[in-house]
């Protein structure tokens, strides 16, 4: 733990094939380096709430804009950075479920205080829609819209929800939304060399429909986020 090895690296030290190492440290739940301080070794403690809405990571993702014709994925390095300049970037808000991993996202051009009290309103009436009637806590980073805004304290006192940072430096503690982030710049973002702004933009609602509907999330058993939605509509009703 102290060291962070992998499987490949302690099997050979302990005479054990690298599978039986993995299934020790799986059951220890260390099988996971994201899951240590990396400056410490020590393990950062995994936590899953208990209801869906009583918990909902917000994060927002920042991408440089693609030019007309495609930037340096679709012509190549040296071409895209001609094409690139002034581009200027693109802000991703998304809205996580801690319970659930349902998830919610919009494309801004910015991440200012306003901006972001709307898409908690709109992030809110979309998990209503998918069966979340309430949400109790919104975690966000230290940003200055969280910390000081008023309209997105004003969004959450409408809401009846309380609003939590997380610890400074600590990115981890809003690591279900840090998580999503990665999936959807490799299952969205760069899935493939898209030839315009608009064209990845208009493709992150098949994206997001296929996260919750369709793909099978690790954390929830190999099941799509909506199917635990449903499964808590029933154990509330």
């Amino acid at each position: 733990q102290s060291r962070k090895l992998g499987p490949a690296r302690i099997g050979p030290i302990l005479g054990l094939p690298a599978s039986t190492v993995h299934r020790i440290l799986t059951r220890h739940r260390l099988n996971r380096l994201a899951w240590l301080d990396r400056p410490t070794g020590t393990l950062i403690r995994r936590y899953e709430r208990e209801r869906p809405g009583e918990l909902i990571h917000v994060d927002v993702k920042k991408l440089g804009r693609i030019p007309d014709g495609g930037g340096h994925k679709a012509l190549g390095r040296q071409a895209g950075r001609a094409t690139r300049n002034n581009m200027g970037f693109d802000y991703v808000h998304s809205a996580v479920d801690d319970h659930t991993r349902l998830a919610y996202s919009e494309i801004h051009g910015d991440e200012k205080t306003a901006t972001c009290a709307g898409f908690l309103t709109r992030a809110a009436t979309f998990f209503h829609s998918q069966g979340i009637t309430r949400i109790e806590r919104v975690l966000t980073d230290n940003a200055w819209a969280y910390r000081k805004g008023l309209a997105w304290k004003a969004v959450l006192a409408e809401l009846g929800a309380t609003g939590k940072l997380t610890r400074a430096y600590r990115p981890q503690t809003n690591g279900k939304v840090e998580r999503f982030n990665r999936t959807l710049l490799d299952e969205w973002a760069y899935l493939r060399p898209y030839t315009s702004n608009t064209e990845r933009t208009e493709a992150l609602a098949d994206f997001l429909h296929t996260y919750n509907h369709h793909r099978c999330h690790t954390a929830l058993d190999g099941h799509p986020p909506i199917s635990r939605v449903n499964n808590a509509a029933g154990q509330y009703i």
